[in-house]
């Protein structure tokens, strides 16, 4: 039972966070949108960051965490 809601949670929530990442990706485009360099490093290092405390949280099975909210330094 907690194994099939595990899945199917983590199947849309994954998928979710691909549309995210895809179309933060669609922000690469010049033509649309202008940015600093410093700007991508900030977006790419909120990532990493979190995607790294996601994996934490698997490794040592520990549920919960204040979340951190992006948003650029200037």
């Amino acid at each position: 039972m907690k194994d099939k809601k595990f899945r199917e949670l983590a199947k849309s929530r994954v998928n979710k966070a691909i549309k995210c990442i895809q179309l933060i990706g669609n922000l690469a485009n010049k033509s649309h949108y202008e940015y600093k360099e410093s700007e991508v490093d900030q977006i790419f290092s909120a990532l990493d960051k979190e995607l790294r405390i996601s994996k934490q949280k698997f490794r040592n099975s520990k549920s919960g965490r204040n979340r951190d909210i992006f948003d650029f330094n200037d």
